[in-house]
């Protein structure tokens, strides 16, 4: 499904990532660990194609994504979903009209200009936000929402695309024990009940264990540990944040 191939990012003299290889064969959540400046940013944003990678191959079923340009690279991110740790929306735009910028890619130029949405589309914002709780906010603004509220409206939005991965970076890192643990099923329904595969950067190894089927755990740009959550023992966790 997912290949990740010897992958690396350098920023000068600096490697950010560094040969990174990995497959995932089937939908499953996967928690990527470490601290920061570990590279599990970069990782992702390399995968979204948002940064480029310096050396390299990301493929998915049978699409080369590095060498995606144009249409192809902007279906790709909208295959793609990226949920973001600052949640990327427009604070002064009520919640629904945030949701339904996640269909932008798949509209006219008229229709953007325009703020025209479908009907269906705007029924189809309404039940992903009555997913996660949020439909009782749909006409509010943005900015008036908790910061977890907020991630949930991020990642309606981000379901709004039809995404065939999703991948999460910090998004809990700015948010409250609760709101983090809304946030985290929110991301695990979406896996078990749509049956996509998410990919979350995380802090915790604790918070990984908990709520993802694999970790992988980063250091230095450098896979440490790759494996299921009860494998991540006190020993190898030294080895990812000593």
């Amino acid at each position: 499904m997912l290949t990740v191939s010897n992958l690396t990012k350098r920023f000068g003299a600096i490697t950010a990532v560094d040969n990174v290889g990995f497959r995932i064969e089937r939908p499953t959540m996967v928690g990527i660990i470490g601290r920061s400046g570990a590279g599990k940013s970069t990782l992702l944003r390399m995968l979204n194609r948002l940064t480029d990678a310096s050396d390299g191959e990301v493929r998915f079923d049978q699409t080369d994504v590095l060498t995606l340009k144009r249409a192809a690279l902007r279906q790709w991110r909208s295959d793609c979903a990226m949920i973001f740790q600052q949640f990327n929306l427009v604070p002064r735009m009520d919640v629904v009209s945030n949701v339904l910028h996640g269909t932008l890619a798949k509209r006219s130029t008229f229709a953007t200009l325009f703020n025209f949405y479908p009907k269906d589309d705007i029924d189809r914002a309404i039940e992903t936000l009555e997913r996660f709780g949020m439909a009782d906010h749909a006409q509010k603004r943005v900015e008036s929402l908790s910061g977890g509220q907020q991630q949930r409206v991020a990642i309606a939005r981000a379901l709004m695309q039809a995404p065939k991965l999703v991948l999460a970076d910090e998004p809990i890192s700015s948010l409250d024990p609760m709101n983090a643990q809304i946030v985290m099923q929110s991301l695990r329904k979406i896996h078990d009940e749509d049956g996509r595969t998410v990919l979350v950067n995380l802090h915790s190894p604790e918070i990984a264990r908990q709520y993802c089927d694999r970790v992988i755990g980063m250091r230095d740009g450098r896979i440490m540990f790759d494996g299921a959550p009860d494998a991540l023992t006190k020993t190898e966790t030294e080895k990812i944040y000593s």
